[in-house]
């Protein structure tokens, strides 16, 4: 389930492994290995996950359920715009 909702959450934002892996400080393989249910994060790399990705890390383990919206037919500057959009009504 937590390989699942990594790769979801980063597709559906339009990341490459390389990029959440940057932004993660950690190497692409390690996303890599996530995503393949290979190895675990630990825990402080969970949170980091859910920080990034503005989730709890009860979603990353799948004991809440989350809305989401398919955004893989839109270019990454509408997607960065209906980030700013939910940044904006969750008062961040």
């Amino acid at each position: 389930m937590l390989h699942e909702q990594i790769r979801c959450l980063r597709t559906a934002r339009g990341m490459t492994q390389v990029e959440l892996a940057h932004r993660l400080g950690v190497s692409k393989q390690s996303v890599s290995n996530w995503e393949s249910n290979n190895i675990q994060p630990s825990i402080e790399l969970l949170e980091k996950i859910a920080d990034l990705f503005g989730v709890t890390t009860d979603h990353l383990l799948g004991r809440e359920a989350l809305r989401t919206l398919d955004v893989s037919d839109l270019t990454p500057q509408q997607i960065a715009h209906l980030q700013l959009l939910v940044e904006d009504l969750r008062g961040g």
